[in-house]
């Protein structure tokens, strides 16, 4: 599965992201000439070596009629809520302007709709933000323009680098306050705050926002999950550079690499799995054991028993077998093969599962496997319970002796 990771530990600001993800790509310069071939009105695009801590990336600015925004001008300080005529000067545009700019853009239609998911969410924040409907949410001419160019930007090279699943970390969104056009707000600011409900955020460190409305649009927009880094083989790594400095490399990183997974995950980060199941009412336990053991050996992913009652108000049991969509039909001849059935149902579904991976501990026991199951904002440990009972053998201990006086240690 070919998975993007991105590293917000620095936050994450639309040029950031769009210098990044250009990283990834062989020819940079052919695809920021396209960008600036769209036609985004007043709108130039360029991309410049940048070198952070001694990390070197790329920085990508954007012009609106030759002028960039300044450091103390953040995109959220554009976004107004149409003080009475406001919304009449030239300086102010709309939703509707906003989609009619995006319109006008020669790129394919389902892009455009990607552009304008991306822009409703920050119009729907800033009008839960000012309390006022979308409609009635204008946005400063350059602060618009700018926030349109980088998600645009962001959206074709998403669709360029084409990944299965993109996992984005936890969001490092910075401390403090910072000046807008209605005063001094915390960090996040409230529209950023908003959009990113629901997203696992964190502040360490660092005073100053690091994450602006575009960069928590664009990462909500896209992240199938967001969570550790999963494991992966990683191909290519880029590296987007925002303005300032701080002590810790100010960028975001991202990685592309295959994950593997089974035939059955999808892009939605739902891992699909058939469970097929029968009803045995002739067979012993011992016989039921015997056949649980066999499927479970040729690589069910899982195989379970349940008592019920069946015709004639006969006790039976019923066998459910988990599989890939690739072991099917495996699957159906070792349960005809080891049951007596003369029938078997299967059900399509899909689960959630977390990352897994086995790491050895070293403990005064010796070296220990622990399973690590890490996702969805949660991590979980677990010590392999093989290792666990050949230690609570050889020590003549019970297996929760063994844990405490491991953990304990």
């Amino acid at each position: 599965m070919k998975t993007l990771y991105i590293d917000c530990g620095m936050g994450a600001a639309g040029d950031m992201l769009t210098a990044a993800l250009l990283e990834l790509l062989p020819d940079r310069g052919a695809f920021v000439d396209k960008l600036n071939s769209l036609g985004i009105p007043g709108v130039t695009y360029s991309l410049e070596k940048s070198v952070k801590c001694g990390i070197t990336g790329s920085h990508m600015t954007v012009k609106v009629n030759g002028g960039e925004e300044s450091e103390e001008m953040h995109e959220h300080e554009h976004h107004d809520h149409g003080h009475e005529g406001e919304h009449h000067h030239h300086h102010h545009s709309g939703m509707d302007d906003i989609q009619s700019i995006v319109s006008s853009l020669k790129i394919p239609t389902m892009l455009k709709l990607e552009i304008l998911a991306v822009y409703k969410l920050i119009a729907e924040a800033e009008s839960h933000v000012h309390g006022v409907p979308v409609e009635q949410i204008h946005f400063h001419e350059v602060g618009s323009m700018d926030a349109v160019a980088d998600i645009t930007a962001v959206c074709m090279l998403m669709d360029e680098i084409d990944p299965d699943e993109v996992v984005v970390s936890p969001v490092h969104v910075g401390s403090g306050t910072v000046k807008c056009a209605h005063g001094v707000l915390p960090v996040p600011a409230p529209a950023t705050a908003h959009i990113l409900k629901d997203i696992p955020i964190y502040s360490h460190g660092i005073e100053g926002e690091l994450c602006t409305p575009t960069g928590a649009a664009l990462l909500k927009h896209y992240a199938t999950r967001f969570g550790d880094m999963p494991v992966m083989k990683t191909s290519a790594i880029g590296y987007g550079m925002g303005k300032k400095d701080f002590e810790i490399a100010n960028c975001v990183r991202v990685m592309t690499g295959d994950r593997e997974t089974d035939d059955s995950s999808d892009k939605s980060g739902e891992s699909g799995i058939f469970e097929l199941s029968c009803n045995v009412d002739d067979m012993t336990a011992e016989d039921i054991a015997f056949a649980c053991e066999k499927i479970l050996e040729e690589g069910a992913r899982e195989v379970y028993t349940i008592p019920i009652g069946m015709k004639k108000s006969r006790p039976g049991t019923l066998i459910r077998v988990m599989c890939t969509a690739s072991e099917r039909e495996k699957m159906a001849g070792l349960i005809f093969k080891y049951t007596t059935t003369i029938g078997i149902r299967e059900i399509e579904t899909n689960r959630y599962v977390l990352e897994r991976r086995i790491e050895t501990v070293d403990t005064k026991f010796g070296p220990v496997r622990r399973k690590v199951s890490t996702g969805y904002g949660v991590t979980r440990m677990k010590y392999e319970y093989d290792d666990i009972a050949r230690i609570a053998r050889e020590n003549n201990l019970t297996p929760g002796e063994v844990r405490r006086q491991i953990e304990d240690a």
